[in-house]
């Protein structure tokens, strides 16, 4: 069990002196809780900026352990590669293989192929070609698939915009003898233009970008047999043009095939059952509703050697929980706990998970037996967890569930890797990083939690004390923030989860905190969904409970407190800027979005619906009326090529602040998309790190 150690009492430990808490505000011993610790270092080398920014040798090596079959498994140390196995401690160099004949048909692909995906039995790979696809067999001859009509119908790639755990448009069957494929039409999806600078007069390049509430892209799935060399289209007509076609998934047998399909407005979700040779609708397994969001996230994974499957939702119980399933429609939780889970592997017998039930901030491993009589009636065990070392661990199975390679980190521990049978028993530990930071001078940095806005939950932050720390001295803050869904910023991993920039400004200077709040992951649905219909508002209260708790301390120059953040960082960053004037002096965002209207249908319309259904939220939560009510300095970085939030936005804000005669600078990269890279990035970094010493 951790031992909880209060910041204030540490405080009073160090100044001898007690703080006095002004009638109404929260104590400091109540606001803030330390977890772990690692001391400074007074003496050492001092990071450039190209090292925080571009180094890997900054960070612990991993050891990429994986298995090679059942037995056997690979690691990388030391710049070399060894395999070992589960039998013998032996360890040997790895030799790196491929079979010759994978490696002739790869050689063969086009050139420009995209989207490169293997057949199950390894023999064939399918992939595109521009917006067409293909696939390529065993004697390397090219077939077409899905040949484009034209620059608005895409076949066999990515579709919603990555959303709803989607990464790829191309489907093996099990049997390899067909693929499935997404059909991508976005005729009625409006153009955005991004401009080219690096042509001789400047061009104009137009991107599809299905604005909310605006036209959306219309998603099919082809199903292709290669014997027959023909393709049926699956008849979904559930939710109409505009619905989501997600998480698709074969049955064993390859007859089958299966969609998590979801209306547009994110609201209602059913698991279908279609037949593969024609395309038909056969039944409906179960349904999903939510008043706020249902989100499906995962595929089906099929427990071996019987008609079930595995399916994990956070629309039932409140939490990401795991569900035993038939294709008759009995549904059976398996996971019982008020935490979100994830599924890792199976093997008949056992269902292998990672589980937050210890806490959001930490990831282990469990194992539920079940037992299935001929009728078919399912008992399950008591959860088992198998890891206890504190920290994040994520586990690799082999194929007969018998063993795993369990590799985890915590705060003071950089990355560790063992063997372990299915029990949890450690054979052996064969992999542990040293301290890549161990020559390098830094403050004190620390984990704790604070209480979120509503009292409800504990927060997760990591706070740098400046290199040189003097607690009779007082010292700038700077907040770097990023605040949305499907993230979490701090957990209990080596120096929870550092940023190396954020260890360079604390060398320099400043203290450094990074907070989560609500509405971001791994704490079950009413934390997550609280932000529906109101991004921003939760989120810049719990971050504003961290930074008042800061405030309290002696140490801290109120006056001097800065905010940065990316994407919606940067949407954060103006928020708490043009929210809370008093408190924040300077600001650098990047990529911000400034108001939803401007943002995607899928994420956009998931979290805020549309202005029509929602016009109070979008009338709260834009930006641009509250460019007359900043006050501090603000640096707005963006790229001008940025096809995730794109340039209107800023431009948009910029454009209110001339309006309001409010004075901000801003700081386009010409060649970047959403994120700056490389170099350019080098120079970001730079930039936001002068705008903090010239102003804060």
């Amino acid at each position: 069990m951790k031992k909880y150690t209060l910041v204030a009492l540490a405080l009073a430990l160090c100044l001898n002196a007690s703080a006095i808490v002004p009638e109404g505000e929260t104590s400091r011993e109540e606001a803030m809780k330390t977890l772990s610790v690692r001391p400074g270092t007074a003496e050492g080398k001092i990071l450039t900026m190209e090292e925080a920014i571009l180094s890997r040798e900054v960070y612990p090596q991993r050891s990429w352990a994986s298995w090679i079959d059942n037995d056997r498994f690979k690691f990388y140390r030391d710049k070399i590669w060894y395999e070992s196995s589960v039998t013998s401690d032996i360890e040997k160099e790895h030799a790196m293989s491929i079979s010759l004949n994978a490696d002739l048909v790869t050689r063969a692909l086009p050139k420009g192929a995209a989207s490169i995906t293997r057949s199950t039995d390894g023999e064939s790979i399918a992939f595109t070609i521009d917006q067409s696809l293909y696939y390529i067999d065993s004697l390397r001859h090219v077939y077409p698939v899905a040949l484009s009509e034209n620059g608005n119908i895409t076949y066999g790639q990515t579709v919603s915009r990555n959303e709803f755990g989607i990464n790829g448009g191309i489907f093996w069957s099990p049997d390899s003898r067909k693929i499935a494929f997404y059909c991508k039409d976005e005729t009625l999806v409006t153009d955005f233009p991004l401009l080219d600078i690096t042509t001789r007069t400047g061009s104009l390049r137009n991107i599809k970008y299905p604005m909310n509430g605006m036209s959306s892209e219309n998603v099919r799935l082809g199903i292709y047999s290669i014997t027959a060399n023909t393709t049926v289209y699956v008849e979904v007509d559930d939710f109409g043009y505009d619905q989501y076609l997600t998480n698709i998934t074969w049955s064993p047998d390859s007859r089958h095939i299966f969609i998590q399909v979801l209306d547009r407005a994110q609201k209602n979700m059913r698991l279908n059952m279609y037949r593969a040779s024609d395309g038909s609708f056969e039944k409906t397994i179960l349904t999903e509703h939510d008043d706020r969001y249902v989100e499906p996230l995962d595929p089906l994974h099929w427990l071996s050697g019987t008609d079930k499957f595995i399916y994990r939702t956070e629309a039932r119980d409140g939490y990401r929980n795991l569900y035993l399933c038939d294709t008759t429609g009995n549904v059976l939780r398996l996971t019982d706990v008020a935490a979100d889970v994830q599924f890792i592997a199976e093997n008949g017998k056992s269902v292998f998970y990672s589980s937050a039930e210890v806490s959001p901030a930490e990831n282990h491993i469990f194992r539920i037996d079940l037992s299935i009589n001929r009728k078919g009636v399912v008992k399950k065990s008591a959860p088992v967890r198998l890891t206890f070392e504190e920290g994040w661990h994520t586990a690799q199975f082999n194929e007969a569930g018998t063993w795993f390679l369990d590799s985890w980190s915590s705060f003071n521990v950089p990355a560790k890797t063992a063997l372990r049978s299915a029990d949890g028993k450690v054979s052996r530990e064969f992999y542990s990083a040293p301290d890549p930071l161990a020559d390098y001078a830094a403050g004190e940095v620390s984990l704790g939690t604070v209480k979120s806005a509503d009292g409800k939950y504990e927060n997760h932050y990591r706070l740098y004390k400046p290199l040189g720390f003097d607690p009779s001295k007082k010292y700038p803050v700077i907040l770097y923030v990023y605040g949305g869904p499907h993230s979490q910023m701090v957990n209990d991993t080596w120096l929870g989860q550092v940023r190396m920039w954020e260890l360079y400004m604390a060398q320099h200077g400043y203290i450094v905190y990074v907070q989560d709040n609500r509405g971001t992951e791994n704490h079950g649905a009413e934390y997550e969904k609280v932000i529906h219909k109101y991004c921003g508002q939760a989120e810049m209260a719990d971050q504003m409970v961290g930074i008042e708790a800061l405030k309290a301390l002696p140490y801290v120059d109120r006056d001097r407190i800065g905010v940065h953040g990316w994407s919606y960082g940067g949407y954060m960053t103006i928020s708490l800027m043009t929210n809370y004037p008093e408190t924040f002096k300077v600001g650098v965002a990047g990529g911000p979005v400034i108001d939803w209207k401007w943002y995607e249908v899928m994420y956009g319309e998931r979290y805020m619906e549309n202005a029509e259904s929602n016009p109070d939220g979008f009338r709260t939560t834009s930006l641009l009326g509250k460019a007359k009510d900043l006050k501090g300095k603000l640096l707005i970085c963006q790229g001008a090529i940025d096809n995730t939030v794109v340039w209107e936005h800023s431009l948009s804000f910029i454009r209110e602040c001339i309006k309001n005669n409010v004075q901000v600078d801003y700081f386009p990269y010409p060649c970047a998309e959403h994120n700056v890279f490389g170099k350019d990035r080098v120079h970001l970094m730079d930039k936001v790190t002068m705008y903090f010493e010239d102003y804060l």
